[in-house]
């Protein structure tokens, strides 16, 4: 089933950057009946149902082939052992399934140690409509005489600098959807990509640089308004400065 991240690379790459069909499915390794499928439609989401939720044999084994890999990894490429060799192991202990299911385990960690970091970057100069920066902060307002905390949801143009600016009670994914919302009609428009920090509620795990699993549903929206998310690196604010400093300029 195609993942809502997909969906959304072909809906950018269909209506905002007006390639043509063909060329999505030569770019995004899709068929034509997927990409006919997500331009054609108006869902950012494909759900399928599976009837019964098979449980691999190797799930109770997957500590014990976790330990023997990192074992592996610590020794000279040379001397470490095939899948195969790795397999017999498991079979040893009494692992009674399938060579496949050990195999893609084990490629799949392997694949994921073996990954290089890269040096990823955010430009500090913008093409008009390329960009925006988006975040919140956390203000304290006097409200019929009472002192409340509320939840300030930030955007700012990274080409215009044109701020804008939208006060809830509350931070929830809901209301990240509806300050975006407001915040395009606010700009007449969307830009092609939105720039976040790693906010619990669009993103799930942070991996090598630029690298993260979103939220499904955080996807969606993107997909929806044609932008691509762009997280920034851990503890680099000034990746999305200008946003940085329009919390603290509003907030005097």
């Amino acid at each position: 089933m195609i993942c809502v991240e997909k969906i959304g690379d072909i809906r950018r790459a269909y209506f905002e950057q007006g390639r043509t069909i063909k060329e999505i499915v030569r770019t995004l390794s899709v068929s034509r009946e997927t990409v006919r499928k997500v331009v054609r439609g108006e869902k950012t989401e494909f759900n399928y149902a599976r009837g019964v939720q098979p449980t691999p044999k190797l799930g109770d084994w997957i500590k014990d082939l976790t330990t023997i890999l990192e074992k592996e990894a610590k020794l000279p490429r040379r001397e470490r052992r095939s899948i195969q060799r790795l397999f017999e192991e498991l079979r040893g202990r009494g692992y009674d399934g399938a060579h496949d299911s050990v195999h893609r385990f084990a490629k799949a960690w392997r694949d994921e140690r073996a990954r290089v970091p890269v040096h990823a970057y955010v430009p500090m100069s913008f093409a008009p409509g390329e960009a925006y920066q988006f975040d919140w902060s956390h203000e304290t307002i006097t409200l019929q005489g009472l002192p409340v905390t509320v939840k300030a949801a930030h955007m700012k143009l990274s080409h215009g600098r044109m701020p804008f600016v939208r006060v809830y009670f509350r931070e929830t994914q809901e209301l990240v959807f509806d300050a975006h919302d407001k915040a395009f009609q606010f700009y007449g428009g969307v830009c092609r990509r939105g720039i976040y920090d790693n906010m619990k509620t669009a993103v799930e795990a942070i991996f090598v640089g630029k690298a993260r699993r979103y939220n499904g549903r955080f996807l969606q929206m993107c997909s929806h308004h044609l932008v691509e998310p762009v997280a920034c690196t851990l503890a680099s604010g000034w990746e999305k400065g200008q946003v940085e400093n329009q919390v603290g300029n509003l907030r005097d």
